[in-house]
């Protein structure tokens, strides 16, 4: 390289640094020179950043509150659960067991709840489900639920009810292999609708402790039907929480055998007792499964609306009060009333 160009370079290099330099400078006059916001000047108040933090906490606050409300779910029987024994044990309602200690062997251990899936046969359910199901077929209900109790003859029509043993068509759907508790003297072990309440009623006795003796059937003890129909009387809004022994007096002892299947016959309906602190321990329909709870404030609970499909269950109960006893169904009962 020649001296020329050398020099040349040099000069080449110092211009591009003052240009840089000159760059650089206009730069930072340009970050000097306030800016005038495009809608008008910011806003701001004394202690800003405190109150902006304020609100963010109160809206953290709020968003636990309502999931609070909202309650929180536990699983207490899966569908898919087969279970021989779940057991929760509650402090009985003050005014539940005042009572019942007028019925000397009636007052339970311990109050609570017991789910089993071991109780009653699949052929006994099924039996019961084909009861249900052709019997409330011969009536039913304009709204969501419908009810068909054996020992009144009370069926769901349209918006009221009717006397099931009336008709001639429940010759069809009755017969005496139902009914019957003995036959020749010996047991019956399946087609019968009171062996059924007779292993429940000891299972409800042995459960919460007391007498089988001393528990007597009750009513109403009914079929149900619910399906996703708009309710059209106050019958058909089975889903408001409710207490069993202030809505039926007499109830002390409630049982539950359920006769088709969460999520394959039909969605929504689970069972939902709903404890202190806003707790919610629910129960899947499963064919075959029973559930038995005393019946007292300590159970508060309710049924979900059914969403799809038609919910089976058969409702039965006891008392301790004598005087509120009922018979058992019987083919003969209904002879009578034809």
């Amino acid at each position: 390289m020649t001296q020329e160009e050398k020099k040349v370079r040099q000069r080449e290099g110092k211009g591009s640094k003052t240009e840089a330099k000159k760059y650089s400078q206009d730069q930072q006059q340009d970050q000097d020179v306030p800016v005038e916001p495009k809608f008008g000047p910011r806003v701001s108040f004394p202690y800003q950043k405190v109150w902006s933090r304020c609100v963010l906490i109160l809206g953290v606050l709020l968003i636990v509150w309502y999931n609070s409300k909202r309650g929180k779910e536990v699983s207490f029987a899966r569908q898919k659960d087969i279970l021989l024994s779940r057991t929760q044990n509650l402090d009985c309602a003050n005014d539940y067991k005042a009572e019942l200690a007028t019925y000397p062997g009636c007052v339970p251990e311990k109050c609570g709840r017991v789910v089993t899936d071991k109780l009653v046969s699949n052929t006994e359910t099924e039996v019961l489900y084909k009861i249900a199901l052709n019997g409330i077929n011969l009536g039913g209900s304009d709204g969501g639920a419908s009810i068909l109790d054996l020992h009144s003859g009370a069926l769901s029509k349209g918006k009221k009810f009717i006397d099931v043993y009336s008709l001639e068509q429940a010759a069809k759907i009755f017969n005496p292999a139902d009914f019957a508790i003995y036959k020749k003297g010996k047991f019956i072990e399946k087609f019968n609708y009171r062996v059924v309440k007779t292993k429940i009623q000891h299972a409800v006795a042995h459960h919460f402790g007391v007498d089988a003796d001393k528990i007597y059937l009750t009513k109403p003890t009914f079929f149900s039907r619910m399906a996703n129909v708009s309710a059209k009387t106050v019958h058909d809004e089975y889903w408001h929480p409710h207490i069993d022994k202030e809505t039926y007096e007499h109830f002390h002892y409630t049982s539950l055998l359920y006769l088709n299947d969460f999520g394959r016959d039909f969605d929504g309906g689970r069972f939902v007792f709903i404890d202190d602190n806003n707790v919610n321990s629910t129960v899947e329909p499963r064919k075959g499964r029973v559930s038995m709870f005393t019946s007292g404030g300590e159970n508060l609970h309710a049924v979900e609306p059914v969403t799809s499909g038609t919910r089976f269950a058969l409702t039965v109960s006891f008392t301790c009060n004598p005087a509120a006893a009922i018979a058992d169904p019987s083919l003969k009962t209904s002879k009578k009333r034809t």
